[in-house]
C-alpha cells in the first residue's frame, strides 16, 4: 500500500470533506462504530486524526 492509501486528517477537515459534523465523527468513535488504527489514530500529542480511505469505506458500506 502507498501512502495516499492512509490519507490522515483532523476531525474538524474531515468533517469539512464529507458534510458529517464533528459531533457525529465524535460519536461514530466514542460508540466504537469506528475502530482504532482502522477507522481513527491518536497522535502522540492526543490529537485525533481519520483515515479518509477507511471511514469513506465505511460510510459506502464497504469493508471496515
Amino acid at each position: 500500500m502507498n501512502h495516499s492509501e492512509h490519507i490522515l486528517v483532523t476531525i474538524k477537515k474531515f468533517a469539512e470533506l464529507t458534510g458529517l459534523t464533528e459531533e457525529a465523527i465524535r460519536q461514530y468513535i466514542k460508540k466504537g462504530l469506528w475502530r482504532e488504527k482502522i477507522h481513527w489514530r491518536k497522535a502522540p500529542n492526543g490529537r485525533i486524526f481519520i483515515n479518509t480511505k477507511a471511514a469513506y469505506s465505511w460510510i459506502e458500506g464497504i469493508g471496515a
